[in-house]
């Protein structure tokens, strides 16, 4: 028993936080996807698995072939039980890692610079938390449809790689703290 109590004791806990920079980033998303900006919005949204893979690493680095992991692992439905929203989660997933594929080399280690620059401008940003109101994409116009889904795909796996890991490791929370802080 006191062995269990020392192992416990030993592993440092993280409260869980909010970060008003993800939080405003995504929101922006879907606010772009509101105002039927597709294409900006698919490129606010390609970059969020750069942004999380780069807060995971204390030098802010990030791969293609982590981006694709983490693709993998957070781009599906909320429960693997639950309804799919209509989405073809296994389609988005992979247009998704094929578009990171095109843009990056695979084993070549970088900071997104960029994604990561954009995504610490939101800190100052009050949003008051309100839910998605977006009119789908007429029928007629398919690209602007799968955007909005590959937008929609890319947000909830971020918000559910926040909630369910980001927001208890210590290196993610030290990284935004950090972006903060940045002049």
């Amino acid at each position: 028993m006191q062995q269990i109590e020392s192992r416990t004791a030993a592993v440092p806990r993280v409260m869980p936080s909010s970060s008003r920079m993800v939080a405003s980033y995504l929101t922006d998303v879907e606010k772009l996807l509101e105002a039927q900006c597709w294409d900006e919005a698919l490129c606010e949204a390609y970059d969020l698995p750069r942004i999380a893979v780069a807060l995971t690493d204390p030098t802010l680095h990030s791969s293609g072939e982590q981006q694709i992991t983490w693709c993998e692992q957070w781009i599906r439905p909320v429960e693997a039980s639950e309804e799919t929203d209509g989405l073809d989660y296994e389609s988005l997933r992979r247009t998704v890692c094929e578009h990171l594929e095109s843009r990056e080399a695979q084993g070549h280690l970088s900071v997104p610079a960029r994604a990561l620059r954009r995504l610490r401008l939101r800190r100052h940003v009050r949003t008051t938390p309100r839910g998605f109101f977006h009119e789908s994409p007429a029928a007629d116009d398919p690209e602007a449809s799968r955007s909005a889904q590959i937008c929609q795909a890319l947000v909830e796996a971020a918000r559910r790689w926040y909630a369910r890991s980001a927001c208890h490791d210590t290196t993610v929370q030290a990284n935004l703290a950090r972006l903060a802080v940045l002049r």
